[in-house]
């Protein structure tokens, strides 16, 4: 893949996990905003930096009716789509390069720390 090409894609959390589709015109350039953190928004909010799928395209505004099409697509027709390609849900950013992310032991990227415990279980 050329450095510079129109191209959709989707980033994961993890497996199943938090999915965003986009378009962008540097394909690379992207996928690293995503990872360090550069793209403000729902992708840094909910640790969305995997990218599971992408497809290049020839000119912007095709990729641009794609990313449309797939983000009114109900949300298990992108899990298809990404199974489809890449069902073991790898972060294929590694093919250009890219340092691999953190794993949890669950497989899921580690991102936020969720209590077990409720306010039912104060001991009283």
């Amino acid at each position: 893949m050329m450095e510079k090409q129109p191209a959709v894609y989707i980033v994961a959390s993890a497996r199943n996990g938090t999915i965003y589709t986009g378009v962008t015109s540097h394909l690379l350039g992207r996928v690293h905003q995503h990872r360090t953190g550069e793209v403000e928004g729902f992708t840094k909010r909910y640790h969305v930096r995997r990218l599971v799928w992408f497809e290049p395209h020839e000119i912007m505004e095709s990729a641009i009716v794609r990313e449309k099409r797939i983000k009114n697509w109900p949300r298990r027709w992108k899990l298809d789509l990404i199974e489809k390609d890449n069902p073991t849900w790898r972060d294929l950013a590694e093919d250009f390069g890219f340092a691999p992310l953190p794993q949890a032991l669950d497989g899921s990227t580690p991102h936020r720390q969720r209590s077990t415990a409720s306010v039912w279980d104060s001991g009283s």
